[in-house]
């Protein structure tokens, strides 16, 4: 049994990946922390509420940061285009007043629940870096005591989604990426290498509503119409499951192919929020590089087909509401 807390900003694929941890049966659900990002903090918040109560999801739910790690750096708004004014695509998200959040900030959630479950706690955070690098500021031992971070974000060996260089998660809080990246914990990195490859269509998640026959894959399947249309002409009457396959990474890593090195962050300039990594084994000329780096993993490939048979068949399986 897998362990996790959900660090993420909810956000259409975020909901797919919420749902994959809930019914996934070796997948222990511990707390989903919010984060901004795909929406304000307020609404990241109220979506993962939402969805809690609307999944029936046991888990609690802790705002996390509503600013980068560094105060007052310059920010983005929130892309209503992509994932709608309420961040779930436009399908009127209510607050949700019979429910609140975790009185614990995010970062001291993650704290107190990796401290209370040494070498047990997988991170899977798919928005920001910001809770993950405010937690290490607080309290550095908890490097030692987590199984592993596993991060959808970041692109390699292909470009960005937000600039030619940088993609959303990463280009968002630079910073707290950086830091996240060379703390001496385990680090998995599903970026847009790999992600750009696993685009489930309409008929699927079409599919998915119809074997299921569930208040929880029919809402899934009306807050995913407004993501497909904003990837059209870009994938085939679909959308991509970017924050999926960092959960799948979890439950069945042998899907990917990885790559080891370690890995920095640039913060500033035009290539702000690039991520590079230094695969081990390779020489170059001395550089800051040569410091006490600790070596990562990246995901470079993956059986696209089989991880979407996978969300597939998890989220597809439950009937009952």
């Amino acid at each position: 049994m897998h362990k996790v807390i959900f660090d993420t900003d909810p956000g259409v694929d975020d909901a797919m990946a919420l749902l994959f941890l809930h019914h996934h049966p070796e997948i222990d659900l511990l707390g989903i922390n919010t984060v901004f990002g795909n929406a304000t903090i307020e609404t990241t918040t109220r979506n993962a509420l939402f969805l809690k109560r609307e999944w029936k999801i046991d888990a609690p739910v802790a705002q996390g940061a509503g600013e980068t790690f560094l105060p007052h750096r310059v920010s983005h708004e929130p892309p209503a285009w992509i994932h709608g004014d309420d961040g779930l695509g436009n399908i009127g998200v209510p607050d949700v007043p019979d429910m609140s959040a975790d009185p614990r900030p995010a970062h001291r959630f993650l704290i107190e629940m990796i401290r209370a479950n040494p070498g047990e706690v997988t991170v899977v955070a798919v928005g920001r870096m910001t809770n993950l690098a405010n937690a290490l500021k607080e309290d550095p031992e908890i490097v030692g005591l987590v199984k592993e971070i596993v991060i959808m974000g970041g692109a390699f060996d292909c470009n960005g989604n937000v600039t030619p260089a940088a993609e959303a998660n990463i280009h968002g809080d630079p910073e707290a990426a950086d830091i996240v990246m060379t703390a001496k914990w385990p680090v998995v990195v599903v970026g847009l290498d790999v992600t750009m490859k696993t685009v489930m269509t309409r008929s699927q998640l079409a599919d998915i509503r119809d074997a299921a026959g569930s208040s929880r894959a029919r809402l899934l399947f009306d807050l995913s119409q407004f993501y497909i249309d904003f990837y059209e002409g870009l994938v085939d009457d679909g959308m991509v499951v970017h924050d999926s396959c960092a959960c799948v990474y979890v439950v069945a890593p042998e899907l990917f192919k990885t790559r080891s090195g370690p890995i920095r962050v640039v913060c500033g300039g035009i290539a702000d929020g690039q991520t590079i990594q230094k695969p081990d084994g390779r020489g170059f000329g001395p550089s800051e590089w040569d410091g006490d780096l600790p070596s990562q993993k990246i995901c470079v490939d993956i059986d696209a087909d089989a991880v979407l048979k996978l969300i597939h068949d998890v989220i597809s399986a439950v009937k009952e509401d």
